[in-house]
Parts: C-alpha cells; structure tokens; sequence
C-alpha cells in the first residue's frame, strides 16, 4: 500500500482538515508524511496586495515565516499521531507543478490534498491547484472536500 503522503498546505482551514485527515490516514496505514508549502515568486506587479508595500526580501522572508507557520500545523499533527514526519517548502509561480515535483523528488507514493471546490467561471478564471495536479501528476492523488 502507500508508504509516504505528501501533504500540500495553503494554510487554509480546509488544507487543515485535509492534512489532519491524511495523517490519520497515515497513521492507519503505517505511513510518513510530508508535509509542503508553495510560495509565490515576488513581482512587482501582482494581484496580491500584499506584494504592493514589500521589498522582494521582506516579502521573502514573510512567506517563508508563513511556510513554516503552516507546516508546523503538520508537524502537530503528526506527532500526535505519532507518525514520521518532514517538511518542505519551495518557491514557483505553478504550484501543482511545484507539488508534483516535490511528491517525485521525496519519493512520495500518494499526494493528499483538499479541494476548494471553486465552480463557475471563478474556477475557470482562478483554476484548480487540485485540479492541475490530478491532471499532471503521475503519482495518486487523494482529494479531500
């Protein structure tokens, strides 16, 4: 069976329960996990408000503190689950991509991730992350909703 999760995060509350539900499923299957943060590349003109008021390295050095914020919620969950844990985190303006290459590179035979369910033309407009990499990944893909 699985031996190794990837557990991709946002820091949202649904990434959350997805990764509490893959690391009980972890548990049950005797598998590690890790757990792994996309940032977004720094440019000067952005949709994120957020880039507008940053130098590049401020802006560097708060996602990497909201990186670690949100892989911490991981490695609480798997030490109370008491399962083997990592984490990751890398910088790409293509997130799936970045997921997927991160599921091959830490020998990952099952990618855990929750779904946001964006409908419509939102979800034509914005994408699916989830979707990419159902699409794109050549490793499993369980989806939490």
């Amino acid at each position: 069976m699985f031996k190794h999760l990837l557990l991709p995060t946002d820091g949202s509350r649904l990434s959350e329960a997805a990764i509490q539900k893959g690391t009980q499923f972890a548990k049950s299957i005797n598998a590690a996990v890790t757990g792994f943060h996309v940032i977004p590349k720094y440019h000067l003109f952005t949709y994120r408000t957020e880039m507008l008021e940053d130098t590049k390295e401020q802006f560097e050095e708060d996602s990497k503190a909201h990186a670690r914020q949100y892989l911490a919620v991981v490695e609480k969950a798997a030490m109370s689950a008491g399962v083997p844990c990592d984490t990751a985190f890398a910088t790409s303006d293509q997130p799936y991509e970045a997921i997927i290459r991160a599921a091959e590179e830490k020998g990952c035979d099952l990618i855990v991730m929750a779904s946001h369910g964006r409908k419509g033309v939102q979800g034509l407009v914005i994408g699916s992350e989830t979707h990419k990499v159902l699409t794109h990944s050549r490793i499993p893909v369980l989806v939490y909703r």
